[in-house]
């Protein structure tokens, strides 16, 4: 039989109404004829209690020892869900990330998944059994707990469909989250934005990486790298949702599909530094040392010296701060200042590649409504516009509206004539 991985995050495995329900959903692809590997959140918001609670022992709480407190968080919902799989008469067995095969990186808090070991997901599936595995999580070569960064149990579902190769049979994983599926833009803030039927991988990374919340990045790299089908879903909706896989000629017909709105930015920047073969390298490798994703990097000379600035979020800015400060001051060289209260919006879509304009309507848009853009980035299928923060929400719903992708504009008849021609 093919075989799905059902992930379920947090919202929906809230209380214990919304565990029976997810169980239903798990017993309604069995009877479909489907195997089943399942992957869940932490209940509700239990890794943010979890945190507090930390804090309020510690100040500075010890990375190692945040990973072992979180990891409870998913381990608790995975045996109610077994528990509840069971009451329906299907044999499940929870298992923590470790249990599960799943091998890390050593890095706490922000683990990468080096390999995941199958046999015992396997073995369970051969029995009709259905693992129900904690997301977020896994163990190190050392044995250490390890948990993957937020948003991690989405990874930990489509990196387990690309182990088992899912698709091959045709499989696939299912997100489901407390969202219809993958909108224009984020619904709650653009009142006309509309779900799309399906998106490139491609697409979701750039919108997942530019702040659209509904898939987790990490996630989509997976799916783009193994081929494996990725199903957005409602956990208590029958919606079909979104699909997310490999770009099809008729997704090229769209200049743009979505639009994506990245809060809690700060900026850094590094004047009047000699600009040395090398610099660059030692700059950044010390910040990627301490696995500091960064962002919109600027580079300009200013005569005999030179000014690199980047963007990065809020959380990891007094972190960065620090260790570029170390690193200026072994140079011996260079100024930096640090900018707070910035955002990113973005406009997406694989036509972009085949389609001219889409930069000056974009800076058309956000000048009509008199949004001034400090940087701009680009790529094939993206275009972003630093600004400021105070100015986001408005900004996404220009540039939303300049691209006509509100509700019965002429690219949403688009878009849904195209799925239905697929």
């Amino acid at each position: 039989m093919p075989t799905i991985v059902q992930k379920f995050g947090g919202s929906s495995v809230g209380d214990a109404p919304r565990i029976r329900r997810a169980a239903q959903r798990i017993a309604e692809a069995r009877s479909a004829g489907f195997d089943v590997v399942v992957v869940a959140s932490a209940m509700g918001h239990t890794t943010d209690s979890l945190i507090a609670l930390a804090e309020e022992v510690a100040a500075h709480p010890d990375r190692r020892e945040l990973d072992m407190l979180m990891a409870t968080g998913e381990q608790a919902s995975v045996s109610l869900l077994a528990m509840a799989l069971r009451e329906l008469g299907l044999p499940a067995s929870s298992l923590t990330g470790g249990q599960a095969g799943i091998r890390t990186d050593g890095v706490h808090g922000r683990a990468r998944i080096t390999r995941i070991e199958c046999g015992r997901l396997e073995r369970l599936l051969s029995r009709g059994e259905i693992p129900v595995v904690a997301g977020f999580q896994g163990t190190s070569d050392e044995g250490e707990i390890t948990t993957l960064g937020r948003g991690g149990s989405d990874t930990t579902a489509v990196a387990i469909g690309a182990a088992l190769h899912v698709a091959q049979a045709g499989g696939y994983c299912e997100i489901f989250t407390d969202v219809d599926g993958v909108y224009t833009a984020d619904p709650r803030i653009v009142r006309g934005a509309v779900k799309l039927p399906r998106i490139s991988y491609e697409e979701m990374l750039e919108l997942a990486t530019l702040g659209a919340a509904v898939m987790h990045a990490r996630a989509v790299l997976f799916g783009e790298k193994y081929g494996v089908p990725i199903h957005v879903r409602h956990s208590q909706k029958p919606d079909h949702g979104t699909m997310i896989s490999r770009e099809n000629p008729g997704m090229e017909e769209l200049a743009v599909v979505g639009c994506a709105l990245k809060e809690d930015l700060g900026r850094v920047s590094i004047r009047q530094i000699k600009n040395v073969v090398g610099l660059q390298g030692q700059l950044f490798w010390a910040l990627a040392s301490a696995n500091i994703v960064v962002d919109d990097i600027m580079q300009t000379e200013q005569g005999s010296a030179t000014m690199i600035a980047f963007t990065l979020d809020h959380a990891d800015l007094a972190e960065a701060k620090q260790i570029l400060g170390k690193e200026l001051l072994a140079l011996n060289d260079g100024e930096m200042s640090v900018e707070v209260g910035l955002s990113k919006v973005s406009a997406v879509g694989v036509g972009m590649k085949s389609h001219a304009g889409v930069a000056s309507r974009m800076f058309r848009a956000l000048g009509d409504v008199g949004i001034a853009i400090h940087n701009i980035t680009t790529s094939e299928i993206k275009m972003s516009c630093i600004i400021d923060a105070a100015n986001g929400q408005r900004a996404l719903n220009a540039v939303h509206a300049a691209f006509g992708l509100g509700l019965g504009s002429n690219a949403t008849i688009a878009m849904q004539t195209d799925c239905e021609r697929q």
